[in-house]
């Protein structure tokens, strides 16, 4: 019997369920497909991090006796032509829950054998259900079903081999540049991992907004791809609030997981947040939309600090603290009233871990138009913002060295002091001239 193991998000060894099925079948063909509808819309450098990934993982099949095969076209015709090749009788691939892939396995498994496999998320998003079976759409609720009926959740070791097919043709796998800050591969997901657990996560819940310091997992990116699996972490977590006698950091790393999975949930039952408020009542507010200020914000001279230290940190790593994606945001949909649909774009063309999901959420929780939304009148003073998360300004001289000579008293707003640094622009906006449109706005839209 021979199964192929259809490969998407899940671009690892271990705790792979997906890979476990298909090995109960006997000899198994690892197959990748490059979907020119996906990459398409796949920014160069997140295609980079793809390919150096899949060239580990290649790497780490080898060593079990197998190899990765890379096929280009549309999934169906290229495992129509793959049954063929080896004879295999069935597909199996690990369920994902964006709009696209739940497209294409309706289309795969509407003529092949195709078993998909839930190994992504701790719990499904028709398991996760209110009594009269509506979906969530409050996250502290959700939290809580999640907790109640989330399953074990059971390591699943790397296999000693994979017994497969030889000689099946295989295109090249692109060749991709490494990113310093997130090697590619299994080996340095787990090692992060595990660096975070024993160094890292007793703190989280002080550290993880304090965009000084290296507070948070920087998982993000392998949790994305699969390189490690979601299931891994929350698991893992789990462990730590069993072991630790202060469970604190833990508890908060595990609520920002579920988190994680409360946005997939969303998605997967309402398709239409990808390019739509969902809260309808907001459908009219009233953008500005303007591109000069836009620019600014993209090349991060808006002449706050912290937003400018932000997006260029961005632009420079293809990453972004949390916080500062917040803070961010907020600067674009609520100082500058841009539709936080262009923002969500610039991230995802830019993010490594850019996820449709947690992106698409996060952009609609600040502009209050989400789900579990924050309130339309919460708007975040960025000053304020970046002397309680970067007290000493040394997260701003990192990212704009222009600003680098400026002690901790005036680097967060240099015209407050009197300060002008060569080559830096002026505030595009008063903020607080801003919070007040920007309130009108919101308001007279509600009335209406």
């Amino acid at each position: 019997m021979t199964a192929i193991w259809w490969l998407r998000r899940d671009l690892r060894l271990a705790d792979n369920l997906t890979l476990a099925r298909a090995l109960e079948n006997g000899l198994v063909l690892p197959v990748f497909i490059l979907d020119p509808l996906l990459l398409s819309g796949t920014p160069s450098r997140r295609q980079d991090f793809l390919w150096t990934n899949l060239e580990k993982l290649d790497q780490d099949l080898r060593q079990l006796g197998s190899y990765l095969v890379v096929r280009k076209g549309k999934p169906v015709e290229v495992l129509t032509d793959l049954l063929e090749e080896t004879g295999a009788d069935r597909i199996y691939a690990e369920e994902d829950f964006t709009p696209y892939d739940r497209l294409r396995s309706v289309l795969v498994g509407g003529c092949l054998p195709l078993k998909l496999v839930q190994g992504q998320l701790g719990v499904h998003p028709l398991a996760a259900m209110k009594s009269n079976g509506e979906p969530y759409t409050v996250y502290t609720p959700f939290k809580r079903n999640w907790l109640a009926v989330k399953p074990e959740l059971p390591g699943i070791p790397e296999p000693d081999e994979i017994p497969t097919i030889p000689d099946i043709p295989t295109e090249q796998i692109p060749s991709g540049r490494i990113e310093s800050l997130f090697p590619p591969g299994e080996k340095a997901a787990q090692d992060r991992l595990e660096d975070f657990l024993a160094n890292g996560i007793g703190q989280y819940h002080e550290t993880r907004d304090r965009m000084d310091l290296d507070g948070t997992s920087r998982l993000s990116p392998y949790l994305h791809f699969g390189v490690l699996g979601l299931r891994t972490a929350l698991r893992r977590a789990g462990e730590q609030l069993a072991s630790l006698n202060d469970t604190r950091g833990a508890e908060v790393w595990l609520s920002e997981l579920i988190w994680r999975e409360f946005y997939i949930h969303i998605l997967y039952h309402f398709p239409h947040v990808r390019t739509q408020n969902f809260r309808p009542q907001y459908d009219q507010l009233p953008w500005r939309n303007n591109e000069e200020e836009f620019d600014a914000w993209k090349e991060g001279r808006t002449g706050y600090p912290i937003v400018d230290a932000a997006m260029r940190q961005l632009k420079s790593t293809g990453w972004m603290h949390n916080r500062a994606r917040m803070i961010t945001a907020s600067f674009l949909v609520k100082d500058l009233l841009i539709d936080w649909r262009w923002g969500e774009s610039w991230f995802m063309e830019n993010l490594l871990d850019a996820d449709l999901a947690a992106n698409n959420g996060g952009w609609q929780w600040v502009a209050g138009t989400g789900t579990d939304a924050a309130p339309y009148f919460r708007i975040f003073n960025p000053i304020l913002q970046s002397k309680k998360y970067d007290p000493k300004g040394d997260y701003i001289r990192r990212w704009v060295p222009e600003l680098s000579g400026l002690d901790e008293r005036s680097i967060h707003a240099p015209w407050e002091k009197g300060v002008q640094a060569a080559g830096y622009p002026d505030p595009i906006v008063d903020h607080k001239q801003a919070r007040e449109r920007t309130l009108l706005a919101y308001q007279s839209t509600r009335e209406q």
